[in-house]
């Protein structure tokens, strides 16, 4: 018998799920190299992360199959000084197990959209581990180049681990002033 997973609903996540990205995060924390923190952060910290960003108008996103979290993204300020208000670093993170099922390119091509219709136009991409193929060859399929690699930069799981850095431009990118 096959099973029929529910449609994606892709949404603005609310604090009711933050229990569940806070549990999809702390596993990718706890054992790999997307995030470079080493322990993760409570509940509460993870629903001020997300407020601080709701609050600056940047999109914060929850992926749901029926009443389950399956993923979450969210574009952050890039860097904090002025000059850099238009470029943004997306991040995406899936339930475990849910993995290479589209959850996380229908996740990322819905911020993407909304960056752009908020008139951002750089969106950067800092992957962990130049090893992580899953997530460079996503992020390539959206349009992202690969702008830079860190090498050695942290040190996490006992080994120096490198940064991937992709780029992609939103609307008229450099071509126009922001408008």
């Amino acid at each position: 018998m096959t099973t029929i997973a529910p449609p994606l609903e892709i949404r603005p996540a609310a604090a009711r799920d933050v229990p569940a990205i806070a549990a999809i995060y702390a596993h990718h924390v706890r054992h790999g190299l997307a995030s470079f923190e080493l322990e993760p952060p409570s509940e509460a910290e993870m629903e001020r992360r997300r407020v601080e960003i709701a609050a600056r108008g940047l999109p914060y996103l929850a992926a749901l199959e029926g009443d389950e979290l399956v993923g979450y993204a969210y574009a952050g300020p890039y860097r904090p000084r002025p000059a850099y208000r238009y470029t943004v670093e997306n991040s995406v993170y899936v339930k475990p197990g849910r993995e290479r099922r589209g959850i996380g390119r229908r996740l990322l091509a819905a911020l993407l959209a909304e960056c752009e219709a908020l008139g951002l136009r750089q969106v950067v991409a800092v992957i962990g581990d130049s090893a992580n193929d899953a997530s460079i060859r996503l992020h390539e399929s959206l349009g992202f180049r690969r702008a830079g690699l860190l090498q050695a930069v942290g040190f996490k799981f006992g080994r120096w681990v490198d940064s991937v850095q992709m780029q992609r431009e939103l609307g008229p990118g450099d071509r126009a002033p922001p408008g």
